[in-house]
């Protein structure tokens, strides 16, 4: 990577991406943002622009294509879990060679994804916490007061926590806390991943099955939240992440109550649902552990349900 003005691509330029991406860009970065043509003209024309209580309103010139034709240094996978496959498609393993792949995506599946299809690449197991939406095509509205990322860098006896020198992502997330992000490098993955979606997945699977926030969730539907809780936990001990039930409902009872999830408000727009990333993810851990979860499956098969019928 080079030391000076990485070049980063952003693959799914909507609110999480956009936003990596026009903080970059502002900063002086090359960012290459991967997209469906029209959104690519779109952002040749007119760039990425941000609406941010912390960041400020600005527009950031940024590159545009629908396929990666040059290396790159690091790329953002911020598409969502269902359209993975096909965005993928836009990184052809050739042209990426040895790059950073970050993915900020829900659920467990997409690193192993990855790693298949990219096995000369380094990719780094990342979450995000931010709210932000595209509201168009080069359009970004991040109305959360953070937007801290976590990489999860295996310990590999070098850098400089132990006095070697700084690794590719070591410089890359100097480049993002510089831009104002912010950055936490972390050492297991594992529990990186669970501490994300022992959360995510009983609030997006509670908030999308009754319609409700979560401060409705945590009051009326107290008993499933800790069912769900209860086996999230179990299934995430046997994986190797150590969390408590206690721990998690204390985070839920300090989070906002008016607080929705991405996949009720991807519902109650008639999008995909990230299902099978979120719940599927949970349901299928379980299973190789050995752990029954019949509180999570029951809330995963009712939102399918659900889900069908408006379909």
């Amino acid at each position: 990577m080079s030391p000076t003005n990485p070049r980063v691509a952003v693959l799914g330029p909507g609110g999480v991406g956009g936003l990596i991406g026009a903080l970059l860009a502002r900063d002086g970065h090359r960012v290459l943002c991967l997209a469906g043509e029209q959104t690519a003209d779109t952002l040749r024309r007119d760039g990425l622009r941000v609406e941010s209580t912390q960041y400020g309103n600005f527009t950031a010139e940024v590159e545009a294509n629908t396929c990666l034709r040059e290396p790159v240094d690091a790329v953002f996978v911020t598409v969502k879990q269902t359209a993975l496959d096909e965005a993928l498609e836009r990184v052809p393993a050739d042209s990426l060679g040895d790059a950073l792949v970050i993915p900020l995506l829900n659920g467990l599946d997409h690193l192993a994804v990855l790693r298949r299809r990219y096995p000369s690449a380094r990719v780094v197991a990342g979450t995000i916490k931010v709210e932000a939406t595209r509201t168009a095509p080069g359009r970004i509205v991040h109305t959360s007061p953070f937007a801290h990322l976590e990489l999860a860098a295996p310990p590999n006896g070098s850098g400089p926590a132990s006095g070697g020198s700084p690794t590719p992502l070591d410089r890359l997330a100097d480049c993002l806390r510089q831009v104002g992000l912010g950055v936490t490098l972390r050492t297991d993955e594992t529990a990186m991943i669970w501490d994300k979606l022992a959360f995510l997945a009983p609030f997006a699977l509670l908030t999308t099955r009754y319609g409700a926030d979560l401060g409705a969730v945590r009051s009326e539907w107290r008993a499933e939240l800790v069912a769900v809780l209860d086996e999230i936990t179990a299934v995430a001990r046997a994986a190797g992440a150590p969390m408590t039930v206690e721990t998690l409902l204390s985070f839920f009872d300090g989070a906002p109550e008016a607080m929705k999830s991405s996949m009720q408000r991807d519902a109650e727009a008639g999008r995909p649902l990230e299902l099978d990333a979120i719940g599927g993810a949970v349901l299928r851990a379980g299973t190789a552990h050995g752990i029954e979860t019949p509180a999570t499956a029951r809330l995963v098969a009712e939102v399918a349900r659900t889900a069908h019928e408006v379909a």
